[in-house]
């Protein structure tokens, strides 16, 4: 994966002019990230008592990082107005950006 992978569901400008352009920081961010996504994706079922809160926290997350389509998938879902499984794909469109431009900074730093 690399930037040609790259679908539009993280805003990766805003997440860098966010970090000041410190990469450090862009991917500190990302990991917590993708490590948080992987606690919440158990709750994101309806029987799951959490549910709510996981939606909840994964829509601050998501604007946080520039995931601004699963931010507002997450909104609808707390409204009523979009399902969990909205937010199972928008949330996957997102972790699949996050791995394809990790991907591209790991490359870039073999380039040197």
């Amino acid at each position: 994966m690399a930037r040609r992978d790259i679908s539009g569901a993280v805003d990766f400008a805003y997440l860098e002019g966010f970090a000041a352009g410190d990469s450090g920081v862009v991917d500190e961010v990302l990991a917590l990230f993708r490590e948080q996504a992987a606690m919440w994706t158990p709750m994101l079922d309806p029987t799951h008592a959490g549910w709510r809160d996981a939606v909840h926290t994964v829509k601050g997350a998501a604007r946080g990082v520039g995931a601004f389509s699963l931010g507002d998938v997450c909104e609808r879902c707390e409204a009523g107005q979009d399902s969990l499984e909205g937010v199972k794909t928008a949330l996957d469109a997102a972790l699949m950006d996050v791995a394809a431009y990790a991907h591209e900074q790991m490359l870039k730093s073999l380039k040197g």
